[in-house]
């Protein structure tokens, strides 16, 4: 059942009876819907979890002004202060960026992480996300040659997918977000790190997983072979299996 958090600032749904133990954050544009068949599967009982609408995604409005992973961490601590902690903290994606940032802004509060298909750290083949065209008519625009439409015609030829879509505050969110690594919170992050990755994920590959892992004080990594990177709905029983012992 959707329900309201932090003075009605967030929403979310909450499974199981009693205080939850486990903060359910979900990908880029996605909702806490990506969390069903993880927190609450059919013929299973529900995991004491709250998992929520990240500010801009599903209901949840954007914020005032372009944040970066470390301020939605700091928006979400008082669900944190609400729940049965330490929690174990499950992240896909843009929502394990946030995680990390929890670990190391609460670690009295978050007893484990189970981070899935999250760009912690930039490929080692990255290229170039601005395209040489895109490049000269920001130029242009930044001179007063090129008219804001012009450039907004260009951002949407040479932007991605996610780019394209997004709008306002949150297209900002997203300049800052694919621009942060998180090299200096995966040093400083001591509970357990549990990573589950799809082998075939083409968003984040293996390899960064690989390399957080050397970073961490306390990791382990499972790979799914045949798995992309929407792991919540593609591999939701073995997500809920390592945030289950992490629980236990």
């Amino acid at each position: 059942m959707l329900r309201t958090f932090a003075d009605g600032h967030l929403f979310g749904s909450v499974t199981g009876t009693g205080a939850p133990q486990v903060l359910a954050l979900h990908g880029w544009a996605r909702s806490h819907r990506d969390f069903d068949a993880v927190l609450a599967p059919p013929g299973a009982p529900p995991l004491r979890a709250v998992a929520l609408d990240l500010p801009g995604f599903g209901v949840s409005p954007p914020p005032a002004e372009a944040w970066g992973a470390a301020a939605y961490a700091e928006a979400l601590a008082p669900v944190l202060d609400d729940m049965d902690a330490p929690v174990v903290v499950l992240g896909h994606s843009f929502g394990g960026r946030v995680a990390v940032h929890l670990a190391t802004q609460r670690p009295d509060a978050v007893r484990a992480l189970v981070l899935t298909g999250v760009p912690l750290l930039h490929p080692l083949d990255r290229r170039s996300r601005v395209a040489v065209g895109y490049k000269l008519v920001r130029r242009l625009h930044r001179m007063g040659v090129v008219s804001d439409r012009a450039l907004e015609a260009a951002r949407q030829r040479h932007g991605s997918a996610d780019y394209k879509a997004a709008q306002g505050i949150m297209r900002q969110v997203h300049v800052r977000a694919v621009n942060e690594t998180y090299e200096a919170q995966l040093d400083a992050v001591r509970c357990p790190v549990h990573l589950v990755w799809g082998a075939d994920d083409t968003v984040v590959p293996v390899e960064v997983a690989q390399r957080a892992l050397a970073r961490l004080a306390q990791g382990d990594l499972a790979t799914y072979p045949g798995v992309g990177h929407l792991t919540p709905l593609l591999i939701p029983t073995e997500l809920r299996s390592a945030v289950v012992a992490c629980s236990s």
